[in-house]
């Protein structure tokens, strides 16, 4: 039988969330908003089913950069490695650097900063689009001369250590503050505190900030998130708005060199009164919502579910081809919508729930294609149509009701 090894990461980092939770629950610092957390982890979900998806065309873009346009032809030594490691962390301090200074990069890594929280649940803030164009820096290294397969090694190192500067219960660590990334120094990143603004850009090594002028040590208390905080725990809004902001803005500005500036200036030149604008059509800020017991119990169990089924649909991602790829991953990216809209209380996601369900029944089916089984899901989905408002008005007087 053969398993995609990678789906161990999952209850790996699981593991040390639960742990980081429970010890600053038993240190009574209070690092965990339920809300926040949730919405995290929604977006490292989608994240993780995405990569499932793009790893691959990856590899083959490097083996084919590699083969035709490699400048050298380098070999595995303990010399190479070391020269690989660096060059991919100076590619990162630049990637990460221009991410937070071009609006194009910026609309794709916003969602990592969205968090008022900063805890192991906020390293899980990863789209598939920044992965896309984290994978175009990325592409130096071939064309440098390193191996698909030295490059994808240290790329799985190199995107595990971050994962663990992502939190408050770790202080300064000595001597190493001045060469590795710290959790101190990433706090300051994580930072909406006026100097500490487009700071520490480092992945594992804070040298290229010292070097290139973009270092600051944590010296006042940081206060996490946005500048202006989006308040908003719906997964697409948290990943659509700054590009609706744009698109916004690309439409109002006058000349061509304004929209130039619009794409490739700086998050700075957006009108801040753009997503006031969104937020009034599209979007309403969650306000502070009393969560029932019943909604907290409803959504704790739909997590559960959906990285679970994350977890087995990458573990045999290998037996999974075409269709049944493409419906694992919708009712993954299903799963985290009605989370993340459970959390701000929307009245329509008993609609996508259904839709859910279908998707989990033809699932079910497609594994277990037993007759009486098909008989079972037939009169469900009759009795559902049948009695579809009741059923509408009871899930809402349920999870909504304190």
């Amino acid at each position: 039988m053969k398993v995609n090894f990678i789906a161990f990461a999952i209850p790996f980092f699981v593991s040390f969330m639960l742990l980081e939770y429970f010890i600053s629950k038993n240190k009574s610092k209070k690092l965990h908003q339920f809300n926040e957390s949730v919405a995290n982890l929604n977006v490292g979900i989608a994240e993780r089913i995405a990569d499932l998806l793009t790893t691959g065309s990856f590899f083959f873009i490097f083996t084919w950069l590699n083969a035709n346009y490699s400048i050298f032809s380098i070999k595995s030594t303990p010399t190479t490695w070391v020269l690989l490691f660096l060059a991919t962390d100076l590619l990162w301090y630049w990637y990460h650097r221009i991410g937070h200074t071009v609006n194009l990069f910026w609309a794709s890594h916003i969602v990592h900063h969205q968090s008022d929280d900063f805890n192991y649940t906020v390293a899980a803030r990863i789209t598939v689009f920044q992965a896309v164009a984290r994978g175009l820096f990325w592409c130096a290294l071939p064309i440098i001369g390193f191996s698909p397969e030295m490059i994808t090694i240290l790329l799985l190192i190199h995107g595990t250590y971050p994962f663990f500067t992502h939190t408050q219960l770790i202080g300064k660590l000595g001597w190493l503050e001045y060469i590795i990334v710290t959790p101190s120094h990433h706090r300051v990143h994580h930072s909406s505190n006026p100097e500490y603004l487009d700071k520490n850009y480092g992945d594992m090594l804070i040298i290229w900030d010292k070097i290139f002028g973009t270092y600051a040590e944590e010296i006042t208390e940081p206060h996490f998130g946005l500048t202006k905080s989006l308040g908003s725990y719906s997964f697409l809004w948290q990943h659509f708005h700054y590009v609706l902001e744009l698109v916004v803005a690309f439409r109002m500005a006058k000349t061509f060199r304004q929209k130039v500036k619009v794409i490739f200036g700086g998050p700075s030149d957006i009108d801040g009164r753009i997503r006031q604008l969104l937020e009034r059509k599209y979007s309403q800020k969650a306000p502070d919502i009393q969560y029932s017991q019943k909604l907290i119990r409803a959504v704790v169990s739909q997590t559960i579910v959906t990285v679970t089924v994350l977890f087995f649909t990458i573990l045999f991602s290998e037996y999974l081809m075409g269709v049944a790829l493409f419906v694992m991953t919708g009712f993954i990216i299903l799963s985290v919508i009605i989370t993340g809209a459970m959390l701000e209380q929307k009245k329509w996601i008993f609609h996508l729930e259904f839709v859910r369900i279908a998707v989990a029944s033809y699932v079910a089916l497609s594994f277990f294609s037993n007759p009486y089984l098909i008989v079972v899901f037939v009169l469900l989905g009759v009795i559902s149509v049948l009695f579809y408002q009741t059923i509408h008005s009871r899930s809402r007087e349920l999870l909504f009701s304190n």
